[in-house]
């Protein structure tokens, strides 16, 4: 049984670390998005990168990946939780750390990939496919209202968390699940570190409805300028 639990965890990793952005990315614009702005291969930057069809197609598929991960470690070892618990991180480890994207980097191994949201999503929809139905609207509310991609990637994990306390709580799921909650939001931190240290600063890239308004207010402060200086002369 460990031999048949490790070798499911070590399909999640490889099925996690399957790059579809890049892939995406270089059919799309023959480039590689790991050279353009944060470098990362997930759905955020691919739709920088390559436009709005080319990130969604990345997210589906990231997070589709992930969730296979579960349904196949569920498959071999016949609903092991822990088994199902272990592919699910695994999967959300390749996708931040992919082993097809290994580099070297100052003489030292590196690897590349993208920041785990798509991925732990997709961990989350393999244990419960109806989460989705929960946690899809909630992002774009938070994505949308609060207006920072990385925001909007760590609260998947906790959202999924507080789900599955709920149901384990009610006695109809396992408690198990709330390790995996848990494992994905460690490593979305980890992966996140840049972009939060920026949100410290007050640098990080705001996106959505708080971005338009920025820019219009921007752009309105930058019309009265002329004005201002004309009468003070």
């Amino acid at each position: 049984m460990l031999v048949r639990d490790i070798l499911v965890s070590v399909l999640g990793y490889v099925l996690g670390s399957i790059p579809f952005g890049l892939i995406i990315v270089r059919l799309r614009r023959g480039r590689d998005v790991r050279q353009w702005y944060s470098g990362r291969t997930g759905g955020t930057n691919v739709m920088r990168v390559a436009g709005f069809w080319s990130g969604l197609a990345t997210a589906i598929l990231d997070i589709g990946k992930a969730t296979l991960a579960v349904y196949i470690a569920r498959w071999l070892t016949g609903g092991s939780i822990w088994a199902e618990v272990m592919a699910g991180i695994l999967a959300v480890v390749g996708h931040i750390h992919s082993v097809f994207l290994i580099r070297k980097d100052e003489g030292k191994l590196a690897f590349a990939g993208g920041a785990g949201g798509s991925a732990a999503f997709g961990g989350a929809i393999g244990f419960w496919p109806p989460i989705i139905l929960i946690i899809f609207p909630l992002e774009l509310l938070i994505f949308f209202g609060i207006g920072y991609a990385s925001i909007t990637t760590l609260s998947i994990p906790i959202l999924a968390g507080i789900i599955f306390a709920i149901r384990a709580a009610l006695g109809i799921a396992p408690w198990g699940y709330l390790v995996y909650a848990l494992g994905a939001e460690l490593l979305i931190l980890w992966a996140l570190r840049p972009n939060l240290q920026r949100l410290a600063r007050g640098e990080e890239r705001l996106v959505g409805w708080r971005a338009r308004r920025k820019i219009a207010r921007d752009a309105a402060e930058a019309a009265k300028e002329p004005s201002m200086q004309g009468d003070e002369r």
